[in-house]
């Protein structure tokens, strides 16, 4: 029996038990049932279930300094171009930028229509090589950032996370929000204890709506990890748990000299328009993506 069948037998299992009249008699196991029946059912539909909603997007900055932190606000200029010729809206839920204009981090939610099944296979690292702008040598420097794109939950209860796995705190929001917002302990950061996933969200007025949005981020980053493992293990492959923001992991290139090209290593897909991609024009990636 493969996988796919064991989990078949194992929810058709866990669906018989719901319907027996004692099912609640023992609260906690029966909690515990409905938990696992929930991720059984969300690897079992193959991740297409969220296809079709909105994403959140975080953009890390890598190996190269300031160099990486712009190429990040370059990134995120790319995608907010390719969101408004789809007509997407996009909102930014936590932003680490530098003095530069450049992002150590950004994470900013995108919703329109079929936004996650558009974007999920832009995840991974992206290597930029040009002249540095920071550099009064004008020497040719490579700069790598990452990245992610999770699926957005409407409801945190989708993917039950249990509270002693959460590590909480507060900070005082520097995001939008006004004055007010800034004297009070807004921010929220969540870190899931047994994954080291962290998420901070400072988007929301209270505390109370940033750590809702911030679990909820968090069910998608368990999401994603779990359905990687899925498909991982499906292919008899193996998934490391974390991925170096350096070279020898890129996805993309990005080279503008000595010559101009964006390269996908994954589809092979290449173009000597950098110029164009970098408006947003990504379509013919992302199609040869999705058919990966």
């Amino acid at each position: 029996m493969d996988e796919k069948e064991r989990r078949t037998k194992r929810i058709s299992e866990i669906e018989a038990l719901m319907q027996s009249a004692d099912f609640w008699t023992d609260k906690t196991r029966a909690q515990e049932l409905i938990k696992e029946h929930q991720e059984l059912k969300t690897l079992a539909e193959g991740g297409g279930t969220y296809d079709r909603g909105d994403a959140v997007i975080t953009i890390f900055s890598g190996a190269g300094g300031d160099d990486a932190e712009d190429f990040s606000a370059i990134l995120l200029r790319m995608y907010q171009k390719f969101f408004d010729k789809r007509g997407w809206s996009v909102k930014v839920l936590h932003e680490n930028q530098n003095n530069h204009g450049g992002y150590r981090n950004i994470t900013i939610e995108i919703n329109g229509k079929n936004v996650y099944g558009t974007l999920k296979n832009e995840s991974g690292v992206h290597r930029l090589v040009r002249i540095s702008p920071f550099n009064a040598k004008k020497l040719r420097h490579t700069s790598f950032s990452m990245v992610e794109v999770i699926p957005k939950f409407e409801k945190t209860t989708e993917l039950a996370i249990p509270e002693d796995e959460l590590e909480v705190t507060f900070a005082r929001s520097s995001g939008p929000g006004g004055q007010n917002v800034n004297k009070r302990e807004t921010a929220v950061r969540i870190v899931h204890m047994p994954t080291k996933l962290a998420v901070h969200v400072e988007s929301e007025r209270s505390q109370a709506q940033n750590k809702e949005k911030a679990i909820s981020i968090l069910s998608g980053k368990l999401y994603k990890l779990r359905e990687e493992e899925r498909i991982a293990k499906e292919k008899g492959m193996y998934i490391s748990k974390t991925t170096s923001v350096e070279w020898g992991n890129q996805i993309r290139s990005y080279v503008l000299h000595p010559y101009k090209m964006v390269k996908d290593h994954r589809t092979e897909v290449e173009t000597a328009n950098v110029d164009s991609v970098l408006e947003g024009n990504l379509d013919d990636f992302i199609e040869a993506e999705r058919a990966l």
